[in-house]
Order: structure tokens, then sequence, then C-alpha cells
């Protein structure tokens, strides 16, 4: 079992999981991490320094099996499990991660969405209902939810972390453009989508200095 790993490895490992998946699709069997280096742009010892973090998978001058690369990073990352979703948003976010067909495919099922629209209430998306947003005590207290994905306006963002939080999620994937606050128990994970194209703004700025 791995002990502590640092923030900037696990956000690689989602990248090592896709690569490897695409190489299966390929018929790739087998790589150095030379080889995986060159194509993610990451060097050969980072690559080695990262999945030795988890065990040793690979060996010396043969590499890796890409399959069973792909499963033990996807045994890590827990694509093992299935994950049960609620959205709380109907608005254009929370309509594209309901609508993604691979979150299903990786094990994350959305089950319910919620909107305080009356027009949006009742309403299949994707096989899904939307149902009022006054019953989300009531569903969340019925069903098992293991992951709250808040989509709603920045305004409207705290008062739904709140009540998901104090109904027990202990997951959160928040979309709204603030930082919210909760318990150090709890894991959030935000998506800021601003920030993406302000570091990329950033880079085409400075791409000659």
């Amino acid at each position: 079992m791995a002990g502590y790993v640092s923030d900037a490895v696990i956000r690689r490992l989602p990248g090592y999981y896709r690569h490897l998946r695409e190489l299966e699709k390929q018929g790739v069997v087998q790589i150095s991490s030379q080889e995986m280096g060159k194509q993610m742009n990451l060097t050969p010892s980072q690559i080695r320094q990262d999945i030795n973090c988890f065990g040793g998978f690979g060996r010396q001058g043969y590499g890796y099996k890409v399959s069973e690369l792909k499963e033990h990073i996807g045994e890590i990352l827990g694509l093992n499990n299935q994950h049960r979703m609620i959205i709380v948003g109907v608005g254009s976010i929370g309509l594209a991660v309901c609508n993604y067909a691979n979150f299903s495919r990786e094990g994350f099922e959305t089950v319910a969405l919620f909107d305080a629209n009356p027009d949006k209430v009742g309403k299949l998306i994707n096989g899904v209902p939307v149902l009022s947003d006054q019953e989300l005590e009531k569903y969340i207290s019925e069903h098992d939810v293991d992951i709250a994905v808040i989509a709603v306006p920045d305004v409207a963002a705290q008062a739904v972390m709140d009540r998901v939080a104090a109904c027990g999620i202990k997951a959160v994937w928040n979309f709204a453009p603030i930082d919210l606050k909760y318990d150090s128990s709890m894991i959030v994970v935000n998506v800021h989508l601003s920030d993406s194209l302000q570091i990329l703004s950033y880079k085409m700025a400075h791409a000659d200095d």
C-alpha cells in the first residue's frame, strides 16, 4: 500500500491512465518509460518515480505491460468501484456533466439531478430525473449517494455545500467559481474553468519570453 503521495503525482495519474487506455486501443502491448516520456512530454525518471510510489509494476530493460499498468492505475484511482453522483444545478455545466458518457463507463453514475426551476423539474435528461431542489435532503436520506456535483451560480453554491454536508456527503465536485467552506473531513475538488483560460492566456502572453 502506498504511503504519502504528493498531489502532483495524483494529478498525473489520470493522464497515465488515459494514455495507457489509448495505447491499449491501438494494440500496444509493451512500452518503456522512455517511450511514454516522449509521448507525454515527461521525463522517463518522472514516470518511473510516479509509478514506483505504488509499487514496482515494470521490469528494467523490459518496460511495462500496457494492459497491466492501466489496470493497476485504474485500481489506484478507484475506478474499479461504482460511484453514485447527484448533480445540483441543471444549467449548461450540469447538463454537460450528466451527458458525458465516459463518466458512466468509468464507474461514475449520475442518479439524480436537482434544480430550483419548476420548468425543469420532472424532465428526464439522458435518462436521469430532474427533481426539485427542495427534495435534496429527502433523496439523499433514501438513496446511496457518494458524490455531489455543485453546478449552481456562485451565490447559491455555499448553501448547497452546507446542505449536502449536513446530509453526510463526503465528496464534492465543485464547478461554482468560488472557494467553498467545508469541514476538513470532506473531499472537495474545485473546477474553476476561468482559471484554465487565464493560465492559457498567461502562457500565450509569455510564449516568447
